[in-house]
């Protein structure tokens, strides 16, 4: 019989007294598991590059903010561009696809407070992630914004309002909890399947449509300043626009602005009056995007981001420390669990003199009693391991499709971390030295003496 079948067998006599030691251990380990595979979702929803895209151009300011706001739909946009911007970068010969989006909606807060996007049909044939195309989550979707009030919804969406295909909806103006509703039903013409990013809980509109909306066109003093302090040294495409400007104008003065029958909103908005929140863009070549972002970075117009590198910001500056706090709080466990191993197995060597003067009679070595205890105290450490890594894991796999609906991340439950290859040899370790002192002392028994207590 080998040492580790004896200290089962020592392990087994105490079966109440030794589950608890282990369960302290299971849970440490338990917690550990847990953070890590959340961790582990965090970093993938947030290290991938959640968009296929090579550049985010938006106003000037924050780029963080930017990707925060145009990806991740987190944040407040900086501010717009002037939606003839976009003819510009479609026209530029390094850029092979350029896609507006358009924010400042919600759904209504009963509804979730979504935020709404309003961009084109040309937003779903692209891959929302390399390597990964849109998919529609119901027969009926045809994943197209063919009419002006169509709607395209992601998968957390339909989830928490239980919205189908065919469903209607308004939307409010502003923020989240405003009660400034438009009037405007929009249908859903299709369900996005799950992807694990933003566009989950998105609801994406027809950009023709965001611009009909009663109060998001701007008066015409205020669009034509913002102009003349975007394109002040481009008079060529100023005068475009300051005539698209006066024609609106004249046609206003006669009473013969197009409008919507039913909401009486314009129809015939100039692309001088449009804007746009940003502009995700795809070049031809890695040189083309490098160029692109050095000259953007250099003008006053627009700015270009790369979103890899603001989120890998945020992951050093702030994601990082709080998953490393978390590990250092749930090793702190594992380390009280090892201590109530050594409490455990120390205080049980009074009641063992006897066996272990027996043992010693009988043959047994001062060094395999020793190291009968020492294989006690990691056959507790390395079960309770074990037991709490199942656990986890476990409860991982179990609450998945809860935290996948609620929060949009796709979590598996069975994804390794590389830490966690780490874990039992430290669990191994703690087991040796929890049990070194317990061990000494049934090292150092008399034999005589314990035979005779």
């Amino acid at each position: 019989m080998n040492l580790f079948s004896i200290a089962w067998k020592s392990v087994s006599q105490r079966k109440v007294a030794s589950l608890l030691t282990a369960l302290s251990v299971a849970l440490g380990v338990m917690l550990m598991v847990v953070v890590l595979v959340i961790a582990g979702a965090v970093d993938g929803a947030l290290n991938q590059r959640s968009i296929a895209y090579d550049l985010i151009i938006g106003a000037k300011g924050s780029d963080l903010q930017l990707v925060l706001s145009s990806v991740y739909r987190v944040q407040p946009p900086i501010a717009n561009l002037p939606y003839m911007y976009l003819d510009q970068l479609r026209n530029d010969r390094r850029i092979e696809t350029a896609i507006p989006l358009a924010f400042g909606d919600f759904t209504k807060p009963e509804h979730g407070g979504f935020p709404i996007v309003g961009t084109t049909n040309e937003y779903f044939l692209n891959e929302y992630t390399p390597g990964k195309m849109f998919e529609v989550a119901d027969q009926e979707g045809t994943r197209q914004l063919s009419e002006l009030y169509d709607a395209v919804i992601g998968s957390q969406v339909a989830h928490r309002n239980d919205w189908r295909v065919g469903d209607q909806f308004s939307i409010v103006h502003g923020s989240a909890d405003s009660e400034d509703a438009h009037d405007e039903l929009f249908t859903i013409v299709s369900v996005l399947r799950q992807t694990g990013t933003p566009n989950d809980r998105s609801v994406f509109l027809n950009l023709e449509a965001v611009y009909i909306l009663d109060g998001h066109q701007k008066p015409i003093d205020e669009v034509e300043t913002r102009l003349k302090d975007f394109y002040g040294n481009d008079k060529e495409r100023l005068d475009i626009a300051m005539n698209q400007m006066e024609q609106l104008k004249q046609r206003r003065a006669k009473g013969q602005e197009i409008g919507d029958e039913s909401m009486g909103y314009g129809l015939d908005t100039p692309d001088a009056m449009k804007e746009i929140t940003a502009v995700f863009v795809k070049t031809r070549e890695v040189f083309d995007t490098i160029t692109l972002h050095s000259q953007l970075k250099n003008g006053s117009k627009a700015m270009a981001v790369n979103p890899i590198q603001p989120i890998k910001r945020l992951m050093t500056n702030f994601v990082g420390p709080t998953k490393s706090a978390l590990m250092v709080l749930t090793g702190m466990i594992i380390v009280v669990s090892g201590i109530s191993i050594f409490v455990s197995i120390y205080n049980s060597m009074s009641d063992r003199k006897r066996e272990i003067g027996i043992m010693r009679a009988l043959g047994a070595r001062r060094s395999s009693v020793f190291s009968i205890i020492l294989a006690e105290s990691t056959v507790l450490c390395i079960g309770g391991g074990l037991m709490g890594w199942l656990i986890g894991h476990g409860l991982s796999v179990a609450f998945a499709p809860y935290i996948s609906a609620e929060t949009g991340l796709l979590l598996d439950g069975w994804a390794l971390n590389p830490m966690e290859f780490v874990l039992f040899p430290v669990l191994l370790v703690l087991g040796a030295l929890v049990g070194f002192l317990p061990a000494m002392t049934a090292y150092r028994t008399n034999v005589a003496d314990a035979l005779t207590s």
